[in-house]
């Protein structure tokens, strides 16, 4: 065994003296981990590749990483890339420094994570062995309380393996949080990074993901029982448009639209009646505010004139569009561009289906069968993910009801505004005779966060996002 002397170590320090150009991109994403520590643990898979991007996109949304690897790694990556990475050193020794004690010992990291994890280091940590650098953290980490991570990546049938899921079922009971590989060609593949950094995230801060349930036995039991005010719409419709323009010009913006599907087999589909007409009013708005749009574009049932033109493209104005059609893959878009750029606002106009098959059958199913029972189960609510993966941007979804009193509507927008801690609310009652799924006009309320609200009387929807726009305008400027 070797020793190091190094004094910072001692302190449970890993950095370096001199400020690493590495550390330059903290921040650039979010600050949803500012001021966190976090363990990154790689074990010897062949996806441990895959962990610099873990650590690079963990500090984007202000971590500090210190990575920990079995030796073994070194055969398949160099540990020179995740000093580079990290700008910090890496353990890939346990010395008479206590490494081990240093890093996950009462109060000196935030959390843990192994990714990617071996069936033999789940193994060994399920059974309390601990003879590897990052299986002597996780021992540490468990007893200190110190939430643990783990992103597990091996072959299918290894993942199957009866005794490998009673070594997860055992961790789980113990709060360790699995974050599910992708089952493909035969291979349990690691998950993706943004799965990961939405767990770490929400583990990290709870607080901000009670449902309003929860929130509502606390502090928030009080908000229930301050009454909704209405405001005078007059503010926001009298805006200058030139004041609008300016705020918005090179702003950064991100609009989803259009409906999804969720697939049964191969041709079949469940989905829902949403044309995808406001959405698109609205990132043609976007457009001619000279912002720079990304338009996540689900299933849009009614012809639309092009979105991008000599009319609408205004000169300093840039504009990307990307295609989904199920939910996931609505989800996966958004939290990529959110990941890989940094967004000033995000408008979430898609109709996402609430429910999905819960299984797939890959051939199509036999027409002729007597009677077929689908069994739904949730999909995720991708907004409530947004404020995770990056605080700082202005967040705005949009709550749609069929046949309900107001008083009902702008109850379930401000639920929306809680739980997925948005800034506003754009809410509609489809049942409306004018303002029906597919109508060109529609009937909205806007709510906030102090439950102030605005009702936009039956417009066209260009007009109504105009207005849309004016009044982010207020809240943002």
């Amino acid at each position: 065994m070797s020793t190091n002397s190094d004094e910072g170590k001692r302190n449970g320090d890993l950095s370096y003296s001199h400020p690493h150009p590495s550390k330059d991109i903290k921040s650039t994403l979010g600050t949803a981990l500012l001021n966190k520590k976090i363990v990154l643990c790689v074990t010897a898979s062949v996806a441990c590749y895959k962990s610099i991007d873990l650590a690079r996109l963990l500090m984007r949304h202000g971590a500090e990483v210190v990575v920990v690897m079995s030796k073994t790694v070194e055969q398949f990556i160099s540990k020179d890339y995740f000093v580079w990475a990290t700008g910090n050193k890496v353990v890939s020794d346990l010395t008479g420094d206590l490494e081990h004690i240093l890093l996950a010992d009462y109060g000196k990291s935030d959390l843990v994570v192994v990714y990617p994890s071996t069936a033999n280091t789940i193994g060994k940590f399920a059974n309390g062995i601990d003879d590897t650098p990052p299986t002597s953290v996780l021992s540490v980490a468990m007893g200190s309380k110190i939430p643990i991570v783990i992103a597990p990546a091996m072959h299918e049938s290894m993942y199957d393996n009866d005794i490998i899921k009673e070594n997860i079922a055992k961790l789980e009971k113990n709060n360790v949080v699995f974050v599910n590989p992708k089952i493909e060609e035969g291979k349990a593949k690691i998950a993706d990074t943004e799965p990961v950094l939405l767990s770490i995230i929400k583990i990290l801060n709870r607080d901000r993901f009670f449902s309003i349930n929860e929130d509502t036995k606390g502090a928030d039991k009080s908000a229930e029982k301050i009454p909704f005010v209405k405001k005078s719409e007059k503010t926001i419709f009298e805006t200058k448009d030139s004041d609008t323009k300016n705020f918005f010009k090179g702003k950064k913006i991100l609009i989803s639209l259009g409906s999804t599907v969720e697939y049964i087999d191969p041709i079949r589909t469940i989905s829902n009646t949403s044309s995808g007409k406001m959405g698109i009013s609205l990132v043609k708005n976007a457009i001619k505010l000279e912002s720079d749009v990304t338009m996540i574009k689900g299933i849009v049932t009614h012809c639309h004139d092009k979105i991008v033109d000599g009319q609408t493209n205004g000169p300093h104005s840039k504009f990307k569009e990307i295609n989904v059609k199920t939910s996931q893959q609505m989800r996966d878009a958004i939290v990529n561009e959110l990941n890989s750029s940094k967004y000033d606002l995000v408008i979430l106009a898609a109709a996402v289906s609430d429910f999905r098959p819960s299984g797939f059958s890959s051939a199509k199913i036999n027409s002729v069968m007597p009677s077929l029972t689908l069994t739904l189960v949730p999909t995720s609510k991708i907004v409530n993910e947004i404020k995770g993966v990056c605080r700082d941007l202005f967040l705005v979804a949009f709550k749609a009801e069929f046949g309900v009193p107001v008083d009902v509507l702008l109850q379930k927008s401000y639920k929306k505004i809680v739980e997925a801690d948005a800034d506003l609310v754009v809410a509609n009652d489809v049942g409306k005779k004018y303002a029906h799924v597919g109508s060109d006009l529609n009937e909205v309320f806007l709510i906030d966060k102090n439950k102030n609200y605005y009702h936009f009387p039956t417009q066209n929807k260009n007009d109504v996002a105009a207005n849309i726009f004016k009044a982010i305008y207020l809240y943002m400027e």
